[in-house]
């Protein structure tokens, strides 16, 4: 479902491998949502979630550091950004998970997609132009 389209490449050879593993997590999301063999998705859940975390905080770090090092002029509002998609995934609450895990799959799901598509194209891309 998820793709990593040649759209969304920035030409920035490390951002554009770690965007596609970020396409790979929400194509996980969609797939565990879709797979009827697992009932009790709860852990599942519980480890993308923290994947998502752990990837994203390395990505970030590591695009920061890169607009930082070409004095890249919109990078505050990549921080603020970044910081605002973090502490989404922050607001998770994961006790509710276990009752509302088609939920909160979807609602996931959603977040990636407007995230992926959105930021990406319409930021990311913009960092190779300077």
């Amino acid at each position: 479902m998820y793709e990593m389209k040649p759209e969304y490449y920035t030409g920035i050879d490390f951002i554009d491998q770690e965007h596609a593993r970020l396409f790979e997590i929400a194509n996980e999301a969609y797939e565990l949502l879709i797979n009827e063999f697992i009932p009790d998705k709860y852990d599942y859940i519980l480890h993308l979630v923290q994947e998502l975390k752990d990837y994203t905080k390395y990505h970030f770090k590591h695009e920061e550091e890169y607009m930082e090092s070409i004095g890249y002029k919109r990078i505050l509002s990549q921080k603020v950004a970044h910081t605002d998609f973090i502490e989404k995934l922050d607001a998770i609450d994961t006790d509710s998970i276990d009752e509302n895990q088609k939920d909160v799959l979807l609602d996931l799901i959603d977040f990636l997609a407007v995230w992926l598509v959105e930021h990406i194209y319409r930021k990311d891309k913009l960092i190779a132009e300077e």
